[in-house]
């Protein structure tokens, strides 16, 4: 898809919240915020000429690898919300990309994210294979107060479920969508904890692909402040929130 003549190398997008992504608190829920800012960067990416199916052409798609989260308020139900994001960085296999949200013109979250190129037949990461010159890169301009960090694996943390990878735990590229490593751990908390919306800042790695029927393995640590997920023993996710 050539690239949109509404291009610009900053994105802004309103979307107006509506009933399916809120929790019974009225306010949206922490995996639906996690989608629009990733939905946001796809329309970018899309205007940009960079899209999954721009992508596909040569079998390659972008895949989450790190992102950290920064949230001072959330929206509720009807809000409209107007979500901006900007590339950092891209070289090679990979790309920093910045998203804020703003509410009546107010910064209430920012998100700083990394992300790796993919050739989903091969099923391993390789340099990008389409131009990306016409993106001005922000390599100044960041949405948080801390970057993205690698997390440690080694803190303690004791088994408390497991699960079987179902069909619609997947997504586009055909391995368990990035949210719903998110949405496993968070329904492992008590539920006034996350209605309360105690958690102001999430930071998540994603370390392995989890493919459809997979058995996997969740920990936490005693406070519920560090989480990761399994396979075979190996870590595939981890999850540090902030509250």
């Amino acid at each position: 898809m050539p690239i949109s003549p509404n291009f610009t190398s900053i994105y802004s997008h309103e979307w107006e919240i509506n009933f399916t992504q809120c929790a019974p608190n009225g306010y949206l829920k922490y995996v639906d915020l996690c989608n629009l800012l990733q939905l946001t960067a796809a329309e970018h990416s899309i205007l940009g000429g960079l899209s999954f199916n721009d992508m596909q052409d040569h079998h390659q798609a972008w895949v989450l690898s790190r992102i950290r989260i920064e949230i001072d308020a959330l929206p509720k139900w009807q809000d409209k919300v107007i979500v901006k994001t900007w590339i950092e960085s891209l070289e090679g296999n990979k790309s920093i990309r910045n998203i804020e949200m703003y509410l009546d013109d107010k910064k209430i979250v920012g998100a700083t994210t990394f992300w790796a190129v993919f050739n989903t037949q091969l099923r391993k990461s390789e340099p990008l294979a389409l131009p990306h010159e016409h993106f001005e890169k922000f390599p100044e301009h960041h949405a948080t107060s801390k970057g993205f960090s690698r997390i440690n694996l080694l803190q303690d943390a004791a088994k408390i479920s497991e699960r079987t990878v179902v069909l619609s735990d997947l997504d586009i590229v055909n391995h368990v969508n990035n949210t719903k490593y998110l949405e496993w751990c968070l329904d492992s908390l008590h539920p006034k904890s996350v209605l309360k919306k105690e958690i102001k800042a999430m930071e998540m790695n994603f370390l392995r692909e989890l493919n459809l029927f997979d058995d996997v393995e969740l920990h936490a640590s005693e406070n519920k402040d560090f989480f990761t997920i399994t396979k075979e023993g190996k870590v595939c996710f981890a999850l540090a929130l902030e509250k």
